[in-house]
């Protein structure tokens, strides 16, 4: 295993004292993480160094061809001082099903996982303690080629920034409102839908602007198809607690496999709840809120953890959820997550990583 050369700032900025005004992800640390891969000699030059520009050309293939692919992860600072990370090894998993399916060369998934834990070790005094902050990580990977011409990049860079943060959503555990896209898709099968690729979230802006400029939060895809199938939230994995069941779409390759949403599931069975993994179409939801049997709508991510969902709005037809407020199944998994996550409650599962 390689070593990761370290060269600290000289220039140390100053950290954050009012922690609610963090925000999300417009703040960054000292540091970063970098590494080189060059074809014939694989990935190489691991270095932690101080924040700050990077050096592209203008023909760099990434700006041209999108060939990028990131992930998004969390460091928490524990209530008796240890620092935490949330399943690190799924992500580096992840990623490197994103490399796959992008022809990017594929990471050493411990050393990238160790990598992480270096530079978060370094940044610690950036982790904030308040209620419901951390520090955001964000692992990403673009081919930097100098040429214009379609094909798999020579020449990459691996990098990891840190950001403090604060809630994703400005509703923080408020329930969200959600505009149903019927016009536009996401993704579907067979393209890259699974991946955390910069060219799905492009392809969601859209839809997200239309969304916005009638008040609402964020965007629900339907599968890109049928037009009817739900599959998730512009940012969210999304789960319905229907009469006594509770359903999330089902992973059949144009949904993010969320980390959140597995441990969500993990949960929810340990706790002997009917959760199953389906189709499930808008009508179906759309009768299920008419006769009274949808109880609860949330979403699961690693920026938002758990997001209630309060408003749904397809077509003319508005869902309003729970009278608007939290329901018991949506609290409880928030609870019990950043209860593992802040080290408030025992890790039986095994989920987090101490960083020294």
């Amino acid at each position: 295993m390689q070593e990761i050369r370290v060269e600290l700032t000289k220039k140390p900025h100053e950290k954050p004292t009012d922690t609610s005004k963090l925000g999300f992800g417009t703040i960054f640390t000292d540091h970063m993480f970098v590494m080189n891969y060059d074809e014939g000699e694989g990935w190489h030059d691991a270095r932690i160094v101080p924040f700050g520009p990077i050096e592209l050309s203008p023909a760099a293939m990434c700006l041209h061809y999108g060939q990028s692919v990131f992930e998004g992860m969390k460091a928490y600072r524990a209530v008796d001082g240890r620092i935490l990370l949330f399943r690190p090894d799924k992500n580096m998993a992840r990623l490197n099903s994103s490399n796959d399916r992008l022809c990017i060369p594929l990471i050493d998934e411990e050393f990238s996982k160790k990598a992480i834990e270096k530079l978060v070790s370094v940044e610690k005094d950036w982790i904030p303690s308040a209620e419901g902050t951390s520090l955001y990580i964000r692992p990403f990977i673009i081919g930097v080629d100098p040429h214009i011409g379609v094909h798999p990049a020579q020449h990459l860079l691996f990098i990891v920034l840190c950001s403090p943060v604060g809630a994703y959503y400005p509703e923080g555990l408020d329930p969200v409102k959600i505009y149903v896209e019927t016009n536009y898709v996401r993704a579907v099968k067979g393209g890259m839908g699974y991946t955390k690729t910069a060219g799905n979230y492009a392809a969601s802006l859209k839809a997200q602007d239309e969304a916005e400029k009638q008040n609402y939060t964020q965007v629900l895809w339907l599968d890109g198809v049928e037009r009817k199938y739900i599959e998730e939230v512009g940012t969210m994995n999304v789960f319905f607690v229907i009469g006594d069941e509770i359903v999330t779409p089902a992973l059949q390759g144009s949904i993010l496999p969320g980390i959140t949403r597995m441990s969500s599931i993990e949960l929810l069975k340990s706790w002997g709840m009917n959760v199953v993994e389906r189709k499930i179409s808008i009508d179906e939801l759309a009768e299920a809120a008419a006769d009274g049997r949808l109880k609860e709508a949330f979403g699961t991510g690693t920026a938002a953890v758990i997001s209630p969902i309060g408003h749904l709005k397809w077509e003319e037809k508005v869902m309003n959820i729970n009278q608007g407020k939290i329901g018991p199944v949506s609290q409880r998994l928030y609870d019990t997550l950043t209860g593992i996550q802040w080290g408030k409650i025992k890790d039986t599962f095994g989920w987090t990583v101490e960083v020294q």
